[in-house]
């Protein structure tokens, strides 16, 4: 059987394979392995298909198995050389000590990769073996496609509904990799492939070494994916790190670009995404991916659970599921200083029935509604929020205290201030797209609450109190955004609630730099604007150019 060196499959006499055009008259030269060398007795070696400073992947034909496979080298840039033809390596014997201990590190890790073959995301490692005095890994070959090619292939980007089953198990993987103390940290488009039973695969890992600046190997980074600490010399990188390349990665799929470089957003951070992007996103997405994408590490999000939970959940859902991890947190510590507040288990466990009552109240309703992830909240009535409750003790009858008047006051300085009484509070949902906005209350200060003043704070019974709070005014200032940089401008004005786009007019001009904002279209700065107007920013192309 004549074999095709480019993707092995058999071409008889054929010199030029009528499957993928290689043309098998040509070599492989030296560092790589000779085209067709046999490793192990078993597999037959083709074309290089990739190369880090850590390692080369070859396409390989295994003879037991009579399959396509991948085999991995391991070839560290700088301590081997291969003499042209040959299949052994030679090592530099100044170097073998750092060569030994990379190349331990190198079989470890993957090693511990083939326990996680079961997972949809992993491509399954078949054997791992020494020979030529070096390591291999074996893969399973799956027909792929790259995520580059499935992006152009869908108009440019995805729709959430789309991406979310395709990167829901790639994060499922990361907090496998992360729970035993290993990591990915290359997390990008370019080492994402898609099957052709529509699953994603995560491909591209290599030791830690490779990795980030300031180790024995020469690193491989992706721009765009890469976190700012990785940039630095051995800055320690985690599972935060992981965060930003796969949020990196997932707002190139749903937005057709991704982020700029780590090393430009430290000066600055704004994320760039379209007014028709955000518009289709559900919000909840689009606060996840820019929680994920914060250049200060302790900004990020710090664990795949909760970014898991970000992407997956409402932010209404969210809060009330915070609120009863608060509550049972809550319970715990009351029982322990029962002697203090005098409340007995009994009044605790009511306390954590009732909240997660509510919890599986909001699931029934929301699943009668199809969906929790993409309804919005301001499309859900407040009294499926939290349903209202009596008061369980008369005013005449109560001695203890009681309820103030909390309009008028920040939200969450008051949530602490109750929370600590053991009373439980919560921001009543939206019920439609103009609800909550207010002219006379700042955003986060309370409008109304759900019992007057004077109600009894009856802790022993569950009691827990709803507020609507303010949005802010539904109209806004328009801020200076002259001669700062695009991302600058419509983050500010994002920030306030505006719909910004950039003016396709080309606009010249001696003042501006090219790239920078001239000023509004058809407004100023200082101009109080209703929030639905959409706002056209005026950008700079420099100064004309004279013949």
């Amino acid at each position: 059987m004549s074999l095709c060196i480019g993707c092995m499959h058999e071409i008889g006499n054929e010199v030029i394979c009528p499957d993928c055009g290689f043309d098998n008259t040509r070599t492989q030269t030296a560092p790589y392995l000779p085209y067709g060398a046999v490793l192990n007795k078993r597999y037959v070696i083709g074309r290089n298909i990739e190369t880090n400073g850590e390692s080369a992947l070859y396409i390989g034909y295994d003879r037991e198995t009579s399959s396509v496979v991948l085999v991995r080298e391991f070839l560290p840039a700088g301590y081997f050389n291969r003499p042209e033809g040959s299949v052994k390596i030679l090592i530099d014997s100044s170097r073998q000590d750092t060569f030994n201990r990379l190349m331990s590190d190198f079989e470890q890790f993957f090693g511990f990769l083939t326990t996680l073959r079961d997972m949809s995301a992993m491509n399954e490692i078949t054997d791992i073996f020494h020979a030529n005095n070096t390591c291999y890994v074996v893969e399973v070959y799956e027909e792929i496609i790259s995520f580059e090619e499935y992006i152009s292939r869908n108009n440019g980007h995805l729709e959430w509904e789309v991406a979310r089953p395709l990167f829901m198990p790639v994060i499922s993987l990361l907090e496998a990799l992360h729970k035993n103390g290993y990591g990915h940290y290359a997390i990008s488009p370019s080492n994402l492939y898609i099957t052709t039973s529509g699953k994603a695969l995560l491909l591209g890992f290599a030791t830690i070494n490779e990795r980030r600046r300031g180790t024995p190997l020469k690193s491989q980074l992706f721009t765009g994916c890469a976190a700012p600490e990785q940039y630095e010399n051995s800055f320690p990188i985690d599972n935060i790190t992981d965060i930003y390349g796969f949020t990196a990665t997932l707002f190139y799929a749903l937005t057709g670009a991704l982020p700029a470089s780590a090393k430009e957003r430290i000066s600055d951070g704004a994320l760039l995404m379209s007014t028709s992007t955000v518009k289709r996103l559900p919000p909840h997405v689009v606060s996840a991916l820019a929680n994920g994408l914060q250049v200060k590490r302790e900004d990020r999000i710090i664990d795949f659970g909760d970014l898991r939970s970000q992407l997956s959940v409402a932010p209404t859902v969210k809060a009330i599921q915070e609120e009863i991890s608060r509550t049972a947190s809550m319970a715990r510590t009351e029982k322990r200083k029962k002697k203090n507040f005098g409340m007995s288990p009994i009044s605790v466990g009511i306390i954590v029935t009732v909240v997660a009552s509510l919890i599986f109240l909001w699931i029934g309703i929301m699943i009668i509604n199809n969906s929790i992830e993409t309804t919005p909240p301001e499309q859900i009535p407040s009294n499926t929020v939290i349903p209202s409750q009596e008061a369980t003790v008369s005013n005449e009858d109560w001695t203890g205290e009681t309820l103030q008047n909390y309009v008028g006051k920040d939200f969450e300085k008051v949530r602490a201030e109750l929370s600590a009484k053991g009373i439980m509070a919560y921001k009543d949902a939206y019920s439609g797209e103009n609800d909550g906005y207010s002219d006379m209350f700042d955003a986060g200060v309370i409008m109304s609450q759900n019992f007057p003043e004077g109600t009894p704070l009856d802790v022993d019974n569950g009691f827990f109190v709803t507020f609507k709070v303010s949005r802010g005014p539904k109209a806004a200032t328009l801020p200076n955004i002259e001669n700062t940089s695009l991302a600058s401008a419509v983050a500010k004005l994002t920030e306030r609630g505006f719909v910004v786009y950039q003016d396709a007019n080309v606009t010249h001009s001696d003042k501006i730099a090219e790239g920078k904002v001239i000023g509004y279209s058809k407004y100023d700065a200082g101009d109080m604007v209703s929030l639905d107007t959409p706002i056209y920013l005026i950008v700079s192309a420099g100064p004309e150019k004279t013949n």
